[in-house]
């Protein structure tokens, strides 16, 4: 199966079609409808969470992104020093990572960034890390 999923990415990179959220091993899929991030792996559903995203008069923005960067133990340099721990930054600014706020999860609350419990976000933080940035796809909808 690993050697076919290859092969698919290296035609579509060969021809230069764009590579899709179904392409990455793991897809985080979260939509801000329900408050809600459901992670595959494999094409399966692996986890439902609840998460936060951006209170009124902010914005998370929608779309699909691979993942860019990793950082354990983050602080924000936007909202005083705010804890983001298992962050998983996929656009700018933007990230999915842990938060203190465990019960406002399931109702917007954030800048704009997307929460998940802690436990959760280490979960997803070592998925990623285990299978690659390239292999981590961020997809949000309304």
């Amino acid at each position: 199966m690993k050697l076919i999923a290859g092969i698919a990415l290296a035609s579509a990179i060969a021809i230069g079609a764009p590579l899709t959220a179904e392409a990455a091993t793991i897809v985080a899929k979260v939509d801000i409808s329900t408050q809600t991030m459901t992670v595959l792996h494999g094409g399966k559903v692996k986890y439902r969470w609840k998460v936060s995203t951006a209170r009124a008069g902010k914005v998370t923005p929608s779309g699909t992104w691979s993942a860019k960067w990793l950082s354990k133990n983050h602080r924000s340099s936007r909202y005083n020093n705010a804890p983001m721990p298992y962050s998983i930054f996929y656009n700018g600014n933007y990230a999915v990572h842990g938060t203190d706020q465990i019960s406002r999860l399931g109702r917007p609350a954030s800048s704009g960034c997307i929460r998940l419990h802690p436990e959760n976000a280490r979960v997803l933080f070592e998925m990623t890390r285990r299978e690659g940035l390239k292999n981590t796809r961020i997809v949000v909808q309304r």
